[in-house]
């Protein structure tokens, strides 16, 4: 047997997880892998890119994809059309992922009307609990069962205001690890959109804060992809830190993502905009994706030089690519994983350093957790 020839064995071995080789002859029966070439005494050899067929065929079962799709789409990443009855049965099985995703939601969001509540309004609660113990919150049959909890643990909102800060106590995962104001900057973000899930997704480079709030004690430019971002900084807070604000789509009639993409694409005059932005600001990007990946375009060249990019657009291909760029080119940045963002969010995080710079100025915490 040649050296670069693995047996079965070796195979499964090589890709490692729960594959046996019992599996990898099953995907031979249904034709997810060719055939192997045989040894003289008839076993099955492999080569490495057998293995790299495997570890495709089992990143997509991970994935949730039926075996009868999987050969299609291995045929499709090889420049074969995709079946429309293939793409039908995707779209359905999509859709039947969202609604898991849904009551996965909707059983969170129960939770949190348990453990967000303020010691005013944690009337009954133990029954409730109790209660809650008792329900298969993912069911659609007991959701009338849900709601006749509200009716009980309702009944002291109207007596105080809520106190979002002890909900957040009870909601948010453990922070311990991270300082004091990445705690208060996620916190924000957090009662900015009312999902707690959203503390997963955040990133931040480890220089991140650091580098922003020296950026903004020496009056740093503020720079937004859009007016609908610039206009919600707290600009009373940059003008007492001598930091002005510039708007690359200086546009307020543009208000949403896809407004901000065809000004993108359509008018390229705000790119001399970008290449005059000073060394050591502070990019906000919340709608655009383009122009993320512009920026990265121009950071990667050398052409600009930002403290920090807080780089949150939304999109469902171009703008996770965007920050993915992001968190590989090499400056601080803040950004939130995925599909998810905004330009209020992106405001929100903005705001919530600059605030730590004048309420917290001698606060050194974050250098103290990068340290660690």
């Amino acid at each position: 047997m040649q050296a670069e020839y693995l047996t079965i064995k070796e195979l499964t071995e090589a890709v490692g997880g729960d594959i046996t080789p019992r599996m990898v002859r099953h995907y031979h029966t249904l034709g997810l892998l060719p055939p192997a070439q045989r040894s003289i005494g008839n076993y099955r050899l492999y080569t490495p890119q057998n293995i790299q067929q495997l570890q495709r065929i089992v990143a997509l079962k991970q994935q949730g994809f039926q075996l009868s799709h999987i050969q299609q789409l291995l045929e499709s990443d090889a420049g074969v059309d995709v079946n429309p009855t293939l793409m039908a049965q995707l779209q359905q099985q999509y859709q039947s992922v969202i609604q898991q995703l849904a009551r996965l939601r909707h059983t969170a969001s129960a939770l949190e009307g348990i453990l967000g509540r303020d010691s005013d309004c944690q009337i009954v609660q133990a029954e409730a609990i109790a209660q809650l113990k008792l329900l298969e919150v993912e069911s659609q049959a007991r959701l009338g069962e849900i709601e006749g909890l509200w009716h009980h643990l309702d009944g002291a909102v109207h007596s105080h205001p809520e106190a979002f800060q002890e909900s957040l106590q009870h909601l948010l995962p453990d922070l311990s690890s991270r300082s004091e104001i990445e705690v208060d900057l996620l916190s924000q973000l957090v009662l900015a959109c009312g999902d707690v899930s959203l503390v997963n997704f955040v990133r931040l480079s480890g220089d991140a804060i650091a580098s922003a709030r020296e950026a903004l004690k020496n009056g740093c430019q503020i720079v937004g992809d859009l007016a609908a971002v610039t206009a919600t900084l707290d600009r009373t807070r940059l003008a007492h830190l001598d930091c002005q604000i510039e708007t690359l789509i200086d546009d307020p009639h543009i208000t949403d993502v896809a407004e901000a993409e065809q000004a993108f694409w359509q008018d390229k005059g705000w790119l001399n905009r970008l290449d005059r932005i000073p060394a050591r600001s502070i990019l906000i990007i919340g709608y655009a994706p383009s122009v993320l990946i512009s920026v990265c375009n121009a950071i990667e060249q050398g052409q600009i030089q930002p403290a920090l990019v807080i780089g949150m657009p939304i999109g469902f291909s171009h703008a996770p690519a965007a920050k993915r760029r992001l968190m590989a080119a090499g400056v601080p940045y803040i950004t939130i994983q995925g599909s998810i963002g905004g330009g209020l969010l992106a405001a929100v995080a903005a705001n919530a350093l600059i605030a730590s710079v004048l309420e917290k100025p001698d606060c050194h915490c974050h250098l103290k957790q990068n340290e660690a």
